[in-house]
């Protein structure tokens, strides 16, 4: 089973193991007054952490080893995809609410987020319908492919109404790619998005409207996209998160003001170890820091849409798009909205912020990726002993 360890693309995991080290520091150091401030030890969310990244360590190890086809098979994946459904319309009647949005299985001390896992989903239910049925990709099959995308983006419905703009427009994106990129004619895709559509205007809103709590009158959502139109008018209240998120960005200058150094943490910005890690990152890092983070999730991406680029198949190709583009626009949607460049949505920075659910959907791509990457390279060998 451990076989592919042999195989293992450093390029790929060396730059994970870096960027889960220096989120553990960052946690830390951004969590430790929050921590005191709640009544716990300032170590607190410190261990929390360790646990994710270690855990996401052996998922991301085990997931590397398992057989590829575990992931396509899609009688599996369509129960999953029907169980995930039912969970989120639950979660939006009785999930626990955090930070506005109904979308939380609290076991105790564990919050689980089961959205973050939709992103997964997506990905290996989209690249195992596409690749099997990517010979017939014609008019005949618009009937067929659009009763399957109908649950796909039922499920980003769910998720926009808990409300969670910022995990919807992710998994919005993740579909967009992988679409894009496995050749569907234009035709096709505009079938099935307009039968999408038709689904939600006949079925889906209505069930939704008829929900206790409408999403669009949600006063936590609604204070955050007003802070974004104007942070400094209303700076004291609606834009002081975006306001204190300047603050820390300038105080960081090129060097930062070294690590536990940060003022901005000090409660001046809500989540700190999360949505606004990055903010407390540039403050006591500084722009070198940034660019560090950002040049080691750059590198995982680009390996990442290398490792597809060479894939010799389409459900292998797709997957590595996927979790290229899960990553890449989780990372612009969480800095875009520190730096005022789009609203601020809740979304966490990879493998940086604090948070369980997020750190094991991202280790279940990384080690997906990872299989491929071993797949491929020793495709490539015994074809090299082949030939010789």
């Amino acid at each position: 089973m451990w076989k592919k360890l042999h195989y293992m693309d450093y390029v790929l995991f060396i730059p994970y193991l870096i960027l889960s080290g220096i989120g553990v520091v960052m946690v830390y150091s951004s969590s430790s007054y929050v921590a005191a401030q709640n009544g716990s030890t300032p170590t607190g969310y410190l261990v929390k952490q360790l646990i994710w990244v270690v855990l996401g360590l052996v998922i991301t190890l085990v997931c590397m080893n398992l057989k590829i086809d575990y992931f396509k098979q899609t009688k599996l994946l369509g129960m999953l995809g029907f169980a995930m459904l039912f969970v989120l319309v639950l979660l939006r009647l009785v999930g626990q609410s955090i930070n506005g949005a109904a979308g939380w299985i609290i076991l105790g001390p564990v919050s689980i987020q089961p959205a973050e896992f939709c992103k997964f989903y997506l990905i290996i239910y989209l690249a195992s319908i596409i690749s099997q049925r990517e010979a017939h990709f014609g008019v005949a099959r618009i009937r067929e492919l659009g009763a399957q995308f109908v649950m796909l983006f039922a499920m980003i419905l769910l998720i926009f109404v808990q409300p969670d703009l910022g995990g919807a427009t992710i998994n919005l994106a993740i579909a967009a790619v992988i679409l894009f990129a496995s050749g569907i004619s234009y035709f096709v895709g505009v079938g099935v998005f307009a039968g999408a559509v038709a689904a939600f205007e006949w079925i889906l809103v209505p069930l939704v409207s008829r929900m206790p709590q409408s999403a669009f009158a949600n006063s936590y959502q609604l204070r955050r996209f007003l802070g974004f139109l104007n942070p400094f008018k209303t700076a004291s209240g609606a834009g002081t998160q975006l306001v204190n998120s300047y603050y820390a960005i300038s105080n960081g200058c090129l060097t930062g003001v070294g690590i536990g150094n940060s003022l901005q943490k000090r409660g001046y910005l809500p989540e700190p170890n999360t949505d606004f890690i990055m903010s407390i990152t540039a403050e006591e890092l500084g722009l070198i820091g940034i660019l560090i983070v950002m040049g080691l999730l750059l590198v995982i991406v680009m390996r990442t849409i290398y490792i597809g680029v060479r894939a010799t198949n389409t459900f292998n190709a797709l997957v590595c798009y996927g979790v290229a583009a899960y990553m890449t626009i989780q990372a612009f949607i969480n800095v875009g909205g520190i730096v005022g460049l789009i609203p601020i949505t809740g979304v966490t920075f990879p493998f940086m912020s604090y948070g369980g659910s997020s750190m094991m959907v991202l280790t279940l791509s990384l080690g997906l990726v990872l299989n491929i990457s071993a797949l491929e390279k020793m495709a490539r060998l015994n074809t090299v002993r082949q030939a010789g």
